[in-house]
């Protein structure tokens, strides 16, 4: 099991989102989850097999070659 990563929740929580000392320390970790998200700005949605489709035919594996 990997232990939790308390210093870069640190850094985040007091450098990026400005929390105090109390703030950071009474907050659940949902609720430190949440701000996370939103400070980078949300959850990209997974791709549905529509996008699958369009990203392989966009990038092929393999390109034809010309005769």
């Amino acid at each position: 099991m990997t232990p939790f990563p308390w210093a870069e929740a640190m850094q985040f929580g007091f450098g990026v989102l400005r929390l105090s000392s109390e703030q950071f320390w009474r907050m659940t970790p949902r609720e430190f989850a949440s701000a996370l998200i939103g400070a980078r700005g949300g959850i990209a949605a997974p791709l549905d097999r529509g996008g699958l489709d369009e990203l392989m035919r966009r990038y092929p594996d393999h390109q034809e070659q010309a005769r």
